[in-house]
């Protein structure tokens, strides 16, 4: 069943016109019926889920050569997801020991991007930030010297849309099609295939690549031309990083007033405002104990990146300007590469320092 005639027929139309013909489309949930596991609307703001993994073989998977650029906290899992499902996967990493781990499970490994891209029908890439997406892609040996037309590559890593646009054109100068798809997820939801896919970009390389998101996420939002991915995920991280900084304020205060933070937390999670977070974070700050599952590094920068993206459009955004002035204060304690939650212990100094 082709993608137009998925969600074109009178039966498909049919059944949304009794079932559900006023939820929109980007919000409506993991359809019962096969025929509504495409869009059934014209997409007038060109956004969907889709929430119904692609059926395919093991066989049909591993005909696609996949190459992953990125072993780190995320990519790794990621990868490994892919092998499981019978992928066949070729990896690359700046510090090549990361990559044998993969090799073990499977992998094939090449020495750089450009030659991943050259032997790979399908090309992930999962880096730490800006910087090094636009290297990996552009610079030397980088990705775009080795892919060709009738390829793709898909960005999953977060940056800012002027750094997407950058990679998208010049990876399309190669006759190659290109899908930005930054996730939504940390360490966790990386290794359980739980993450949120938001892309944008090439929509023959969003049908095609769609099988391999299914693996390794839950979900995936389709949100138009290059840029909005990357928009997407940063207004994302600014709202989960703004509720960190105010979780952790209200943990200190619960402390000050003399309640237990720990029944803070369990009151939070069976309230109106809980959120997965919470508790799964909250414990672990109580004790101050950070795991990494999203470096507060990283954290900072989506915050960064998000205020540069409101400035663009002249947006008031206060509240995210002064949650990433107490990550950068925690970034300056040597907390970088410790978990974002560790933005507490930037307010416990400034308590300290006024007592």
């Amino acid at each position: 069943l082709s993608f137009e005639s998925s969600y074109s027929s009178p039966r498909a139309m049919a059944l949304c016109s009794i079932f559900c013909p006023r939820i929109p489309v980007r919000f409506r949930p993991k359809p019962i019926s096969p025929f509504l596991s495409k869009p059934l609307f014209p997409l007038s703001y060109r956004v969907y889920s889709s929430l119904q993994p692609t059926p395919s073989t093991k066989d049909e998977l591993g005909s696609v050569s996949i190459g992953f650029l990125g072993m780190g906290i995320m990519g790794s899992p990621m990868a490994q997801n892919l092998l499981k499902a019978g992928c066949d996967v070729t990896v690359w990493n700046r510090t090549k020991s990361k990559c044998d781990p993969l090799v073990g499970l499977g992998a094939k490994y090449k020495s750089s991007p450009e030659e991943v891209t050259a032997t790979c029908d399908l090309t992930f890439a999962m880096l730490a930030d800006p910087e090094s997406a636009i290297d990996v892609a552009c610079g030397k040996n980088g990705a775009v010297s080795g892919i060709s037309s009738g390829k793709g590559y898909v960005d999953v890593s977060t940056v800012d849309a002027a750094s997407s646009i950058l990679i998208s054109k010049q990876i399309k100068d190669t006759g190659a099609l290109f899908l930005e798809a930054p996730v939504s997820g940390s360490k966790k939801p990386a290794e359980d295939g739980q993450l949120i896919f938001l892309t944008a970009g090439d929509k023959l390389l969003y049908e095609k690549a769609a099988p391999f998101l299914d693996i390794m996420g839950k979900s995936r939002f389709y949100l138009g031309d290059v840029g909005n991915g990357a928009a997407m995920k940063l207004v994302v991280n600014m709202i989960m990083g703004s509720m960190m900084a105010s979780f952790a304020e209200g943990i200190l205060l619960s402390q000050k007033v003399g309640l237990d933070p720990n029944v803070l937390v369990e009151v939070v999670s069976q309230g109106a405002i809980n959120a997965p977070m919470y508790s799964l974070k909250g414990p672990s700050m109580i004790k101050s104990v950070y795991p990494t599952a999203f470096p507060l590094k990283h954290q900072q920068k989506d915050m960064r990146l998000a205020l540069g993206l409101a400035e663009s459009v002249s947006q008031s955004t206060p509240i995210a300007a002064a949650a990433n002035e107490l990550y950068k204060v925690a970034k300056s304690y040597g907390l970088s590469d410790e978990d974002f939650s560790a933005v507490i212990e930037a307010l416990k100094a400034a308590r300290s320092q006024q007592s």
